[in-house]
């Protein structure tokens, strides 16, 4: 993404996305984080956190997170179209993109990830652990997608007209709980 001309609006932090792009994957030699296409497995990352509260000086998007869609897809599902599109995945047991993280290609290593973590409403001291990624190689298939989760009744409408009544696109609902 950032060999391109961004689309839409920039958010995160610049010294972590650039921190990306060095950080090798022991499970996929030659592969770096920044390579991948990375999504968390919990809602109510503490990331989203941070652009709630928009009130951290290293990101320069302030606009909270009401604007901010969820894009939910099945993890076998979604390893499944990578083998048989030969791209690489991954999945690490914390953030991918801080120094520590662990990272695996074999989902009989799921159990690495704590779960209590992941699921955490508060997750004070297990910030990294309750981030742990999925990281799909360059790209994901938009029919990968099985449902959009928005903030709000205006999101909602938002986002059905961006997406202009397609029923071709996963189903967008309301998921409050995914959210601060």
């Amino acid at each position: 993404m950032q060999r391109r001309a961004p689309i839409g609006t920039t958010i995160g932090m610049q010294k972590i996305k650039d921190r990306r792009l060095t950080l090798s994957l022991s499970s996929r030699p030659g592969l770096h984080v920044g390579d991948c296409v990375p999504f968390y497995f919990c809602p109510r990352s503490p990331m989203l956190y941070m652009l709630h509260k928009a009130n951290s000086p290293e990101i320069d998007y302030k606009d909270g997170q009401e604007p901010i869609v969820h894009l939910a897809a099945g993890l076998r599902k979604a390893v499944g179209w990578a083998e048989a599109n030969n791209l690489r995945w991954a999945f690490t047991d914390s953030n991918a993109g801080s120094y520590y993280f662990e990272d695996y290609a074999d989902l009989t290593d799921l159990d690495k990830i704590d779960w209590e973590a992941v699921r955490a409403v508060q997750w004070s001291g297990r910030r990294d652990k309750k981030q742990a990624e999925f990281l799909a190689e360059s790209r994901f298939s938009w029919e990968l997608f099985d449902e959009i989760g928005v903030y709000s009744d205006h999101q909602l409408r938002k986002v059905h007209e961006i997406l202009g009544g397609n029923q071709s696109f996963p189903p967008v609902r309301i998921q409050r709980e995914w959210y601060y």
